[in-house]
């Protein structure tokens, strides 16, 4: 019986993506068929500008190193045309740009792999309408900044009234002195 080698390249392949799930396990599964090749240009423009890698990968490879990652099995989602989308560490703004593209261009998206959980289109959709990370930390901050500051407001509003009521006293006492 001949043994069956396994050609170089294709570890390789397999090893180029178990680095990248690495340093990204977050992911989005589409379809990119029927992009031409400015909208696929643009797609990944804009997925760059939120620090998201876009790439096409070979199915057979991405089922080899999802499970060597230790990620779920997402095979389903590795049928025909695929690219993936390396979200980082806030999902929400790669999801967005991937849902709002979807309305302009034949891109489809097919699922995703968030948290270690495998998350359907409709899921991967509900996702891009929350609000990121940072907008999230900022409305957080303004609500702990609010009590203080309107103690700041109320502190310095009793502060002035003193000195106002001191100043009338001390007008007040120095027109009596005078008459």
């Amino acid at each position: 019986m001949a043994e069956h080698k396994v050609q170089q390249y294709k570890v390789e392949a397999v090893q180029k993506l178990k680095g990248w799930f690495a340093e990204s396990p977050d992911l989005i599964f589409s379809d990119f068929r029927g992009l031409t090749f400015p909208q696929m240009t643009d797609l990944r423009a804009k997925l760059g500008d939120r620090k998201t890698p876009y790439r096409v990968v070979r199915n057979a490879f991405a089922k080899i190193a999802l499970k060597e990652s230790g990620l779920p099995d997402a095979s389903a989602m590795l049928e025909g045309p695929t690219a993936l989308a390396f979200l980082g560490t806030d999902p929400g703004p790669g999801a967005k740009v991937l849902v709002e593209f979807t309305r302009t261009a034949p891109l489809k998206v097919k699922g995703g792999i968030i948290g270690g959980r495998l998350y359907s289109a409709r899921e991967v959709e509900a996702l891009s309408r929350l609000p990121s990370r940072l907008e999230l930390i900022g409305t957080l901050m303004g609500t702990m900044n609010a009590p203080l500051t309107h103690l700041m407001y109320a502190m310095n509003g009793v502060a002035s009234k003193l000195v106002r009521t001191l100043a009338a006293v001390a007008e007040q006492k120095g027109t009596a002195a005078a008459a």
